[in-house]
Parts: C-alpha cells; structure tokens; sequence
C-alpha cells in the first residue's frame, strides 16, 4: 500500500501542526514495513540548512519504505492552485499512483485516491476574533470543501470532534479521535542538565512559564494582567514563543503595568532546549481560550512542571486531574490558579508525568496504521 502524505507544514514550522507531523510520521513509518509512504512538501524557499530537512533526511536513512517528493513551488502558491483557484493538478502528478492521501494540516490537496483528513481544531469558528482575518476567510471555505471530500475525518481530540459536529454537521462516525503524543525528551530532569540551559538563556532563579505562538488566542493578555495580580517581585514571567499575530496588545499591558524588567520574551525555544525550560519553570501557564489540543500543556507534564490551564475545550481532556484549571476570562481566577499551584507544587509534581504517559505517539502510530488499512479494503 502507497500512502502519500502532505509534509509542507513538518517541513517548514518548529511548533504546532509542524511538530504534530514529524512525531507522528518518525512514529508511524517504522511500525509497518508493508506500507509504502511518499512524503511531498512545497520546497521553494525552504533554507536548505533546514532543521527539519535534516530530521526527514534521517528519516528516510533509517527507513527503505519512505521517498520524499519537495515539489519546486512555495506554500503559498501551491495553496493558491490547489485551494483557490482548484486546479485540478492531482498529487499524483508528483507522487505517482497511491492508495491513501493523509493531509495533517486542515485541507486536502486534489487526489484521485481516498482520502483522510486531519483537523486539529475549529478557531476559525469558535473564537473567530482571535484569528488572523484572511487565514479565517480561507479555512471557512476550503475546510468544509475538504471535509466533505474526506473519506476519514481525524480529530486531536473528543472536543474538536464534538466541534465538528456542531459547527459543521459532521457525523459523529466519520470522525475518529487521534491523540497526540509526547516524545520521551520531556521528562524530569537533574540539575546538573538543567542548569546550563539557565545560564545560556539567561533565565532568571524564580519564573513562571508560558509556551506558544504569540497571538490572541493564547490569552497572553489576561496573563500579563494576573502575573501583575500576583505581586511577587521576585517571581518573572518568560513568554516563549514566536510573534503571530494581532499580538501588539500584549506588549502595550506590559508596558502599561511596568512589567518590562519582569517579564521576558523568549521567542523560540530550540527543541533541544525546551525540555530544560519547562524543568526549570515553577510553573506552566497555559490559559489559552481554545485548543483543539494543547502540546505544550502534555509537555509541561511529561517534565513534572506544575500547571495551570483553561477549563475550556480540549484541555480539561489533556490534563485530567494532573493540573490545575481556570476560568480564561478571569485575571483573578488565573491569578488564584498560579498561587494554588506553587502551594502544590510536590502533588502536581508527582502528578504529571503519569498524566502524561496515557498520551504515547507510539499508540497513536498503532491506531493511525489500523485506519490506513480499514481506508484501504474495497468499498462495499
């Protein structure tokens, strides 16, 4: 069996849908010598120094059943041929014949064969103010264009399948839940590990953690607002992450709170060094308004770090009992959160990694092969 896959967004973003992708093909691909993957991405543009160039070209080292197709175009334009203008330019123009097409990041590329389609969340619909406007108006035409061409739907979660329901009338049996994983980096780790990564970043002795893009789903303002709340001078905030969008609101609160020698803005944080920054926080703040999922929250856990997150979504899901959650809108409520959590911090402690161990990309591997060869038996 020949399974083409959509690998623009492993290929160019560090975090997200991005890291979704590669964990979960490095997963996938091994388990199952019968199946054949043809892996394509928009190359043009791409630097060739590329971090994940290098993850794929050991990937296919170590792999004999995977090929890799860059087709010489940029994201943008393939996305304007294929999902703007619906050229009828099949994959299989790169890819030659396949039996399964796996889009992972939102919308399917024209095929011949059948299809399976991941949707990671529904922001676009359920906080439509907090996304950029002409990535909304894009996902609300070629998302539900593509899930009625799906032939399986994959949802990250019970609450993005339930979303898909009813914002779009998705029936509940064409959608199967995929939960992510966690990689085995993220886990607890000794001082002697941790503490150079402090000294490299220049991180302060005593901080709270937030991971992710930078933009108004993410809460950060209402963050900043609680960290003030607090009180603590001797407490910081690190924000690691990179700028999104529509995110100059979150550095005029901390300018307007006098927040600037407190509050540190990280940018991105190298994968390898991710692990040591979640050990090193006091706590993990995640007080996002909507996740189809939420991989920094899993993170934070896997590492023993204490958290605080949303009651909303997906995120009650991810968390279970292991960490501590908050109403969104309430400054105080996230306030009270981090106070309860730092009280806590030895239970939550303990709490997390075996939270954080029901979530395996290896299970999720197992369940990904199964739909590839029920997608593959003829039609009745």
């Amino acid at each position: 069996m020949i399974i083409g896959v959509d690998y623009t967004a492993a290929a160019w973003q560090g975090a997200g849908i991005g890291r979704y992708t590669r964990e979960l093909f490095a997963a996938t691909i091994p388990r199952d010598r019968s199946l054949h993957y043809r892996l394509f991405y928009a190359a043009r543009g791409l630097p060739a120094h590329s971090p994940y160039l290098r993850t794929l070209a050991d990937l296919c080292a170590t792999n004999p059943n995977v090929q890799v197709r860059p087709i010489p175009i940029t994201p943008r334009l393939l996305t304007i041929l294929w999902q703007r203008l619906r050229l009828p330019l099949h994959v299989e123009h790169w890819l030659g014949k396949i039996d399964i097409l796996h889009a992972p990041d939102f919308v399917l590329p024209p095929t011949r064969a059948r299809a399976l389609l991941t949707v990671h969340d529904l922001t676009f619909m359920v906080r439509p103010e907090t996304a950029d406007a002409g990535l909304r108006r894009y996902l609300e035409v070629a998302v539900p264009r593509s899930l009625r061409r799906a032939d399986l739907i994959l949802a990250d979660s019970q609450a993005t399948r339930a979303d898909l329901h009813r914002l779009l009338g998705v029936a509940p049996e064409r959608v199967r839940v995929l939960y992510p994983g966690v990689n085995p980096r993220f886990r607890p780790l000794p001082a002697t590990e941790i503490e150079p990564i402090r000294t490299q970043l220049g991180l302060p002795a005593a901080f709270l953690l937030f991971v992710g893009t930078l933009e108004p789903r993410k809460n950060l303002v209402r963050l900043i607002e609680a960290f003030h709340l607090l009180g603590d001078s001797d407490l910081h905030l690190v924000i690691a992450g990179r700028r999104g969008w529509l995110y100059e609101e979150i550095f005029a609160r901390v300018a307007h709170l006098g927040l600037h020698e407190r509050v540190r803005f990280l940018d991105f944080v190298d994968d390898a060094d991710l692990p040591a920054v979640y050990n090193l926080a006091r706590a993990c703040i995640y007080p996002s308004l909507y996740e189809g999922f939420g991989l920094p929250v899993l993170e934070a856990l896997a590492c023993g770090t204490p958290v605080v997150t949303t009651n909303v979504s997906s995120l009650p899901e991810v968390v279970g009992t292991a960490a501590i959650l908050v109403d969104p809108h309430d400054p105080q409520a996230i306030a009270t959160g981090i106070q309860q959590a730092l009280s806590n911090s030895a239970a939550l402690r303990r709490a997390g990694p075996p939270q954080a161990a029901t979530f395996r990309w290896e299970t999720a591997a197992e369940h990904l092969i199964d739909m590839y060869h029920a997608l593959a038996k003829p039609r009745l």
